[in-house]
């Protein structure tokens, strides 16, 4: 019988310790108790996110915070641009014509990020432009944006940068604070390592401030709600206590063993398997490849669905198919999470193995090979 093995960029492998503590029995939230986990909760996003600035939990997908950021950041008479990159680029574009939230738009050709020069342009020839919205890890490509460049573009201006670091919080490197990125958004799913169901957001001064100003156009999701109730650790409404329980586990461990080195971890893991690709006759999909996930083109003879299937059913190993352009074109494999270079190894070995088994030409062991020499290097 095959293990479970997620690569997927999200739901990612969860350790079991942090399964066993959402399984504890519940409290009822409105208690001294909760109140002293949230608290805890709160410090260790605040360490994800190299923050010291309020940090919120939400009930809700990644979407969910990210909605709630841009309703509560949206001022009168001044415009969001957004930097479409991908399908999630494209997806908070959307939600700002839900909410009739005027916007420019950055358009992205798929595989490259965002990047500082271009942003600049914008700022200086629309100046009602107030918020900047970038994806730093877009998961539907696999690509980086220049999320610290466009930072010291906002910094010492009243645009806020609002970031979806959903696949990039707790991976790859995020300075919040020092790099003055004013709303930080990413979900429990991710490089948290936990169960899908809850969105964080660390939320600048500047950002507070616009947030206090403002009326939304929500209510669940109104950020204010929830750095009111936040002064007090507590949250809005009924939180998701199972999981918080889950966050308070997996922050616990993220801090034992460094943000820092799971930044290099995931690094390493990234490199190794785009070596691996390559040299097994793959092509790394980006042009500014991101560390989180990397999606390699398939052979023209190898159908997406059947490997994936074959990956699954054999060797329990689950990798992602594209989005939209790039559905049945590419394979998206996970770097985060609890995954380390063994199991990272094997899924690379089973993709040899099953690319071999589908007529895909290459040396058996070129890909494990190129991936070990990368490993090695430390």
């Amino acid at each position: 019988m095959a293990k479970i093995r997620l690569f997927t960029p999200g739901p990612v492998m969860i350790p079991d310790e942090v399964l066993l503590a959402a399984a504890q029995p519940l409290e009822h939230h409105r208690t001294q108790a909760y109140q002293n986990l949230l608290k805890e909760v709160t410090a260790g996003l605040q360490y994800v996110f190299q923050t010291s600035n309020p940090c919120i939990t939400i009930a809700g997908s990644g979407t969910a915070g990210m909605e709630g950021a841009l309703v509560s950041c949206a001022r009168p008479g001044r415009k969001a641009l957004i930097c479409d990159a991908g399908k999630f680029g494209e997806r908070w574009g959307k939600v700002c014509d839900a909410f009739g939230i005027e916007r420019e738009t950055y358009k992205i050709q798929w595989g490259h990020g965002a990047k500082a020069e271009k942003v600049a342009e914008y700022l200086a020839k629309d100046k009602s432009i107030g918020m900047v919205v970038v994806v730093y890890s877009e998961t539907s490509t696999a690509a980086v944006s220049e999320l610290e460049q466009i930072a010291k573009l906002t910094r010492d201006t009243d645009v806020l940068l609002i970031t979806d670091a959903i696949t990039a919080a707790g991976a790859i490197p995020l300075k919040t604070d020092e790099w003055g990125v004013d709303v930080v958004v990413t979900g429990s799913q991710k490089a948290l390592m936990q169960p899908p169901g809850l969105a964080y957001a660390a939320i600048s001064k500047k950002a507070q401030d616009v947030i206090q100003s403002v009326k939304p156009k929500a209510f669940y999701l109104s950020y204010k709600a929830y750095l009111k109730s936040l002064a007090d650790n507590d949250a809005p409404y009924t939180p998701a206590i199972t999981l918080v329980r889950s966050t308070h586990k997996a922050l616990e461990m993220i801090k034992a063993e460094g943000i820092e080195k799971i930044w290099c971890r995931v690094s390493k893991l990234a490199r190794a398997t785009r070596a691996a690709c390559e040299a097994i006759g793959l092509k790394v999909y980006a042009q500014d490849p991101v560390d989180s996930l990397t999606a390699v083109l398939t052979p023209e003879a190898v159908k997406v669905s059947t490997l994936r299937k074959t990956l699954q059913a054999k060797y329990g190993v689950h990798v992602a198919d594209g989005q939209d352009e790039l559905k049945g074109k590419v394979i998206r494999i996970s770097h985060m999470g609890a995954v380390d270079e063994y199991e990272t190894t094997g899924a690379i070995g089973a993709l040899e193995l099953t690319l071999k088994e589908m007529g895909h030409q290459f040396k058996l062991g070129a890909g494990l090979s190129a991936a070990q020499e990368v490993m090695a290097e430390g």
